[in-house]
């Protein structure tokens, strides 16, 4: 975010190549999708409110989102609601005078940008204490790195799932999970592909990034291999705690995902 000119899109299109990302651009998606707004403080709300949507839709496939657009009320920053907020403070007056007129300064920001080239940019970036930014592993996917492969119904996803993921991660680098069609199949089985999948990203995303991708797979009950397949088939230990968590008590509504009674 940031007063016209200061270099948010030039920070965006490199971004974008880097994590791999979609790019929603705010003189683009107005031009093409946000025909009908204008420049007042509605027409800003609800340009940020339609921003805030499209990138959430992204994330939810399991994919990064960057956008970048000036943003410049209190108001239209919680209708966007930013994961991470990078602010591009280089200039203190835009070319348009009118968004000068109500730009106000964030005072919660992730990381602050005055000087420099996108070069340095890209570094202070990746210097930053933010986990999903500072660990460049985090960034993106990469489909010849060494991956785990997590197979299950999540009937539903919770915390013991969870731990299992980021164990598979830590030993692994990156986690497919991958869930079997057993929708509705039986009282055990209430939820289809695309709730268990939205359960399971808003519970990963913030934690591992694009360290996590959800596919659909067949009501796969068997797993057979020959010798020398080249990959290792293993039983991760969790802690009884962890154990103990009941899908079918969560579903009854006698407990919370991460085990607590309700």
């Amino acid at each position: 975010m940031g007063l016209p000119g200061s270099g948010k899109t030039t920070l965006a299109k490199v971004l974008v190549q880097k994590l791999k990302a979609v790019h929603f651009n705010a003189d683009a998606v107005r031009d093409n999708i946000n025909k009908d707004l204008g420049f007042g403080e509605a027409a800003r709300l609800e340009q940020a409110t339609r921003m805030g949507w499209l990138c959430n839709q992204v994330v939810e496939a399991g994919h990064t989102a960057v956008a970048d657009f000036i943003c410049p009320t209190p108001e239209t920053r919680k209708a966007f609601d930013a994961d991470i907020t990078i602010w591009v403070d280089r200039i203190k007056k835009g070319r348009f005078e009118d968004t000068n007129k109500i730009f106000q300064p964030p005072k919660n920001y992730d990381i602050r940008l005055t000087e420099g080239s996108v070069e340095d940019w890209i570094k202070e970036i990746y210097d930053s204490p933010i986990p999903c930014l500072s660990d460049r592993k985090m960034l993106c996917w990469d489909n010849k790195a060494p991956t785990a492969l997590l197979i299950g119904r999540y009937q539903p996803f919770h915390d013991g799932h969870k731990a299992l993921v980021a164990e598979a991660i830590k030993r692994s680098g990156q986690c497919v999970i991958a869930i079997r069609d057993t929708a509705n199949i039986d009282k055990d089985n209430p939820y289809n592909f695309p709730e268990v999948k939205s359960n399971i990203l808003n519970a990963c995303q913030k934690d591992f990034g694009s360290k996590v991708k959800v596919i659909d797979i067949p009501n796969v009950t068997d797993v057979f291999y020959g010798r020398g397949v080249g990959y290792n088939i293993e039983q991760i230990e969790l802690t009884q705690e962890l154990k103990d968590i009941s899908a079918t008590k969560i579903r009854k509504g006698e407990i919370d995902s991460s085990g607590k009674e309700l």
